[in-house]
């Protein structure tokens, strides 16, 4: 009788593995998102004038002006574009470097 496992709640390796997957969706999913957006934002927050960049859409131009949401960018001799700051990807020639 005293060998029989109990009826109710959880016992502990339940609640172990439990917190196992939480830990790994944390650690595997969640953590180098988050990881991943600082570091963008911080890319975007340092663009500067003369910079070679790459669109989300995959144009490549040079960054004429940055205000405060939007920059400038020419994307060939005399065609200037407006752009919303989070539309660009990666500066133009650190692909390896972004993409790992």
């Amino acid at each position: 009788m005293l060998l029989q496992m109990p009826t109710g709640g959880m016992d502990i390796a339940n609640i172990l593995m439990i917190v196992g997957m939480v830990a790994v969706f944390y650690f595997f999913l969640l953590r180098p998102q988050q990881q991943q957006r600082k570091k963008q934002k911080a890319f975007l927050e340092s663009l500067t004038r003369e910079m070679k960049i790459v669109t989300t859409g995959g144009v490549h131009g040079k960054i004429i002006d940055v205000s405060e949401n939007t920059v400038t960018v020419e994307i060939d001799k005399g065609v200037r574009i407006k752009l919303d700051k989070t539309a660009i990807a990666y500066e133009s020639g650190v692909v390896a470097e972004t993409k790992k």
